[in-house]
């Protein structure tokens, strides 16, 4: 049944509490987060784009749901008919899974779209991906996790892989030597500086941010730029976790900001003890254990075509790392990143990086 009613969507958020009720590694999001999403005056998505979001019942109880997605800039992007699915949660059941996905194919039918894409919610810009491999444990902030019994549900609803993304993972310290002598060579040779995110200029700072970010990934598969009010409303959502020392602009000796490194302390592993609601005794929880946060989760680290095998990512890396250092990070998830995107994934492998989740896109032809 579609969503229709505020019933019917707090039916739809409250769904992954009975699914991964005796999962340890679950991080239950914050409620409020996913009724925004879906409120149309809230979420900039909905300006551009439309969606909508199913239930699957037995009896009086919700065992599955699913959001069919038209992302038109996609369209408009790619010159492609593809819809997308995502938010997709059910029992270990295929009858269930393959009643949400008819819902999906026959409303993205009715939009003239050819093929269905995902998961994603509902851009590759945010949460993106099935997990289908990968070590134990809660997943990095904004990332995806889900249980085992997924894949092949969607598989036996006639889903097939388009492309898969890695989740890499570094241990502090004991860096190469090579990055080291990157630093001395480019830092001479170019006279690259490596700056912090300046708070007080935050407007001005977080446009250099949108420029750097829709230029240096506009040619990455499936990436869609991102719209002023998308990045405004990411921008506000993370602006209360931010540490200024960990987003990082490269800048040549004229001023010039080429290259980005964006990274958040990962706060999942606090939010998985606040039960998704934001409550006094929830915020005082985040407080106290916020200190006590060792992964850092690097969302962005790229520079403008022109200046990329030159070194100048060493740059970025040695002070990322060395700023989460000190602040207590002593490990990072770098991710997410395309199979395709050889140079980045032997960047990475080369820094003593290991793939340590392998996650999915899946697609099927309508």
């Amino acid at each position: 049944m579609p969503v229709k009613s505020r019933a019917d969507l707090r039916r739809f958020v409250d769904l992954p509490w009975s699914i991964y009720r005796d999962d340890p590694d679950w991080v239950p999001p914050l409620k409020r987060d996913v009724r925004a999403a879906f409120d149309t005056a809230k979420h900039p998505f909905h300006s551009h784009s439309e969606v909508q979001p199913w239930l699957a019942l037995r009896g009086r109880r919700v065992v599955g749901r699913i959001c069919a997605i038209r992302n038109r800039n996609h369209e408009q992007v790619h010159r492609e008919a593809v819809g997308f699915f995502g938010w997709f949660e059910c029992i270990d059941d295929a009858e269930v899974a393959e009643g949400l996905f008819e819902a999906v194919r026959g409303w993205l039918r009715d939009r003239g779209l050819t093929a269905m894409r995902g998961p994603t919610s509902f851009s590759t810009n945010e949460t993106t991906g099935l997990l289908i491999e990968g070590d134990r444990g809660p997943p990095a902030l904004l990332l995806a996790h889900n249980p085992p019994w997924y894949p092949t549900l969607l598989e036996d609803c006639g889903l097939r892989k388009v492309k898969d993304i890695y989740a890499w993972h570094i241990v502090a310290g004991n860096w190469p030597e090579y990055l080291f002598r990157a630093e001395r060579i480019v830092t001479h040779r170019y006279g690259i500086r490596i700056r912090s995110f300046e708070m007080p200029r935050f407007d001005e700072e977080l446009a250099l941010v949108r420029r750097l970010y829709n230029s240096a990934w506009r040619k990455n598969w499936g990436f869609v730029p991102m719209t002023d009010a998308e990045i405004d409303r990411m921008a506000a959502e993370l602006k209360p976790i931010m540490d200024p020392s960990l987003a990082l602009f490269a800048e040549t000796p004229a001023g010039e900001v080429i290259g980005l490194a964006l990274a958040l302390p990962d706060f999942n592993q606090v939010l998985h003890r606040l039960n998704g609601r934001l409550t006094p005794l929830a915020i005082i929880k985040l407080l106290v254990h916020k200190r006590r946060i060792t992964r850092l989760r690097v969302l962005i680290l790229g520079l403008l075509e022109e200046w990329r095998g030159k070194g100048i990512d060493a740059l970025l890396y040695l002070a990322l790392f060395r700023n989460a250092s000190a602040a207590g990070m002593t490990e990072a998830d770098m991710s997410w990143i395309l199979e395709g995107n050889h140079r980045m994934n032997a960047a990475i492998e080369r820094m003593g990086g290991r793939i340590y989740r392998t996650y999915r896109l899946y697609e099927a032809p309508l």
